[in-house]
């Protein structure tokens, strides 16, 4: 079983790569996003990017800086199938899924412009942003001293493959076929 772990900016392109390799390449998915969402929908909170961010960090706080991943590492391990844990935040969950082997980074960027014009398509309950708290939310969670809070410019200096998505979706598959071809 492989596993690999996603990291980036927003908007970047994460979720188009996991589902290339949902589709194309059969992999199982565990999103983080999803976990978060769960939690936040028990405590009764309302879904925004704020409140994904709070949860995350306290339950890293009230646990380890892993948590989350290790959570979504043991439910993929019941499957036994390659799988893709999209939106890897911390530098923790990364040491956490090395310790486990077989482990792959990937971590994808694109310029600013291209991001925000992508989260809007998206729309997703986090995306209903103007582009200066687009910048702001992601300035926050780029650099951080604290174990259990992102460190999203740590986290892309640690992946095993870079990936920039400034141009078309094919030519984004294009690099993600290059390194499965070197994985596999």
């Amino acid at each position: 079983m492989i596993i690999i772990g996603i990291t980036g900016t927003l908007g970047a392109g994460k979720g188009t790569i996991v589902e290339y390799l949902k589709e194309k390449k059969g992999f199982i998915h565990y999103s983080v996003r999803d976990f978060l969402i769960k939690e936040i929908k028990k405590s009764g909170k309302a879904v925004n990017r704020d409140t994904m961010t709070e949860m995350a960090n306290k339950l890293r706080k009230e646990h380890h800086p892993a948590y989350i991943i290790e959570m979504l590492y043991k439910e993929a391990v019941k499957n036994d199938k390659n799988a893709i844990i999209e939106s890897i935040r911390t530098p923790g969950e990364i040491e956490y899924l090395r310790s486990q082997g077989n482990f792959y980074l990937f971590a994808v960027d694109a310029d600013p412009e291209i991001r925000y014009q992508r989260i809007l398509k998206r729309a997703s309950e986090t995306d209903h942003i103007d582009y200066k708290t687009f910048l702001s939310n992601e300035q926050r969670e780029m650099n951080s001293n604290d174990p259990n809070k992102q460190n999203l410019s740590k986290c892309i200096q640690l992946a095993d493959f870079r990936f920039l998505n400034n141009n078309s979706t094919e030519a984004l598959y294009q690099q993600v076929d290059k390194v499965l071809e070197n994985i596999f």
